[in-house]
Formats: C-alpha cells, sequence, structure tokens
C-alpha cells in the first residue's frame, strides 16, 4: 500500500487520516485484531501464506488503517486506489472487508449504535438518558401544488426546486 502508517508522524496527521489518536489507533488496532481473527479463524497472516500473489495489506492494523482512512475522507473508489496503490475495484473490496469486520466487532462488544426502532416509545426510552440530541436532515422535493393557494405555503419566490421545511 502506498499510504503508509508510519507517515503519521504527528497527533494531527493521526486526525487528519483516521479521526482517532495514535493511542486511540493502537487500541482499536488490538481488538480489530482479534475480531478479524475471530471472522476468519486465522490470521492475516496465515490468510496470505502461499498466495501468489502480493496482498494489498500485510497486516490487520493495515486493513483498520485502510477502512479508517476511506470512511474519513470520502474518496471515490478509484481515487482510494490511486492514492493507496490498488486498483478501484480491490479499494472497494478491502473497504467493505473492513467495515464488515468493524461492525461485527463493534456490534459484539455492544458499541455499534443502534439504526432502528420499532416505534417512538422504544426510541424515546433509547435516548431518555441524553440531555441533546442533534439531526442532521436534507431537504426533500416536493411537486409544486396546482392550486395557487396552496402554491403559496411553499413559494420561496426563487426560480428553484420548491423545498418543504419539515421542523
Amino acid at each position: 500500500m502506498k499510504l503508509k502508517i508510519s507517515e503519521l508522524t504527528t497527533e494531527r496527521k493521526w486526525r487528519a487520516a483516521t479521526g482517532y489518536t495514535e493511542e486511540q489507533f493502537k487500541k482499536l488496532s488490538a481488538l480489530f485484531l482479534e475480531w478479524y481473527r475471530d471472522h476468519y479463524q486465522q490470521s492475516m497472516s496465515e490468510r496470505h501464506a502461499g498466495l501468489e500473489v502480493k496482498p494489498a495489506f500485510d497486516s490487520e492494523e493495515e486493513l483498520l488503517f485502510f477502512t479508517l482512512f476511506s470512511l474519513k475522507c470520502g474518496l471515490s473508489y478509484d481515487l482510494m486506489g490511486l492514492v493507496t496503490g490498488m486498483d478501484g475495484s480491490n479499494a472497494k473490496r478491502n473497504q467493505e472487508l473492513g467495515v464488515s469486520i468493524l461492525k461485527a466487532g463493534l456490534s459484539a462488544t455492544g458499541h455499534a449504535p443502534k439504526r432502528s426502532f420499532k416505534d417512538v416509545a422504544e426510541f424515546s426510552e433509547y435516548l431518555k438518558s441524553e440531555t441533546t440530541l442533534i439531526l442532521d436532515a436534507t431537504e426533500q422535493r416536493t411537486q409544486r401544488p396546482g392550486d395557487p393557494e396552496d402554491q403559496q405555503s411553499n413559494y420561496s419566490g426563487k426560480k428553484k426546486p420548491i423545498r418543504s421545511k419539515k421542523w
């Protein structure tokens, strides 16, 4: 891989590349190694033994670094491949592998966020200990109503797509 962990020489670089400090990354890396071995029943070096082609990563730590870097920077798979020295399809497969191991490990340890609720009561119960809730919502396009009275409630005065505010 072109991008090397050894190039992260300051805390600023660690945070910029992974979102974690070096110490946090090392702790997560130790857990990731366990989760990888649980998933495959062997280490990465054991899995790669006897391969004729050189794999993209030499260790679980490199896979974790690649996964966190790819999630942090948000590049397309082709650009991610260019930055890391692999093709886009390998970048996609490797990111999916890393994310699946992270999800499985975080779920098993109870650290993965809950993504769905059966009703509002369950949602309220889940968040009862939280004091602040921040929602990141996006605007939704709507069809402009044909009735002039209905148009007034959605009309912004600009010749742009109509967006409704649902708050």
